[in-house]
């Protein structure tokens, strides 16, 4: 993958999204039929963010690792992000939860553009996930209450092929073939795995 500027992912964004087509890429086959379906009509809505920014030339985005505390998802891997509040958009979730959280404000100007809602059947959130740029390395300040690790993880990892993988899991009692980036020591699963990969496909197209 060539050196991707902030316009190129702006352009890239403002384009027809891949949707489904990518997102399928690192959706467990166990849920790939509920990817065609409509979410429920009760889901709950939230939005989360990509944080782009440049550390020596190379654009990285910041990852979470949940604590064991939260309710749900513990200890996964995910996106700055939360549940959309009574009067606010989804957009204003996403930055929200992202000062919450990671302890970075952003502007709506810095916000590039938005993927295509993942739906997350365990929880019943239906995600709007954000991309935005900033134009430095941010300091963060992660909430403790959340946040047990921030990972920066760089982007050019989600062009390597050798870092997606797949494992057998026991989920629910079930068995389940569960497709995952490797970055670093983490796995990362569900739907941030998702959303990371159809942002990929949209940039690389």
């Amino acid at each position: 993958m060539g050196s991707l500027t902030i316009d190129d992912i702006r352009r890239a964004l403002a384009r027809p999204l891949p949707g489904v087509a990518a997102q399928v890429r690192l959706t467990p086959p166990h849920r790939i039929e509920q990817l065609y379906q409509a979410p429920p009509a009760n889901a709950r809505s939230a939005g989360v963010l990509i944080v782009l920014y440049s550390v020596e030339g190379a654009l990285h985005l910041p990852l979470t690792r949940r604590t064991d505390d939260v309710e749900k998802h513990k200890g996964q891997i995910s996106l700055p992000g939360g549940a959309q509040e009574d009067g606010e958009s989804l957009l204003d979730t996403a930055l929200r939860e992202t000062r919450e959280e990671i302890g970075v404000s952003i502007e709506p100007k810095a916000v590039l553009g938005a993927l295509s809602p993942v739906y997350v059947p365990p929880s019943g959130f239906l995600i709007t996930p954000y991309v935005a740029a900033l134009p430095h390395r941010p300091v963060f300040a992660p909430w403790a209450g959340e946040v047990a690790e921030i990972i920066e993880a760089p982007l050019a990892l989600l062009f390597d092929a050798t870092v997606v993988r797949r494992e057998i899991r026991t989920i629910r009692g079930m068995e389940v073939e569960v497709p995952y980036f490797q970055i670093g020591p983490h796995k990362v699963w569900g739907a941030t795995a998702m959303v990371l990969s159809e942002f990929a496909a949209a940039i690389s197209s």
